[in-house]
């Protein structure tokens, strides 16, 4: 199955490259001299490890990112509700002082008024 980013003409090229890479290396086996294109395909077959290699090593990272973000997303939106939380305890506090305000305000003017 192929990762996503792979496609089946990569998968293909390099079959075709491991193929050839096989050759390379029977024939330095045998101490047979290389042609520059036998050099140029092992390393064209080295380099498209290393990418392959570093292409991994990104889907890693970005799936450990992708894992703490949501981490951190949840964390926000836990602060989130005990900030509203707070707010609305001191709304409610406020609210309450404020009606004791106004209700002491008032007794004291009907008293006030009766004098």
């Amino acid at each position: 199955m192929n990762r996503p980013g792979q496609t089946k003409v990569n998968d293909m090229l390099i079959e075709m490259i491991t193929s050839k890479v096989k050759e390379i290396e029977e024939k330095f086996d045998q101490g047979k001299g290389l042609a520059q294109d036998d050099s140029n395909t092992s390393l064209l077959k080295s380099q498209y490890n290393h990418i392959n290699h570093l292409d991994l090593k990104l889907d890693e990272v970005t799936a450990s990112f992708k894992s703490e973000f949501n981490d951190l997303k949840n964390e926000f939106a836990l602060l989130k509700k005990d900030i509203e939380v707070v707010i609305q305890k001191a709304l409610n506090k406020n609210m309450v002082l404020l009606i004791i305000v106004m209700g002491a305000f008032l007794t004291l003017s009907k008293i006030i008024d009766k004098f």
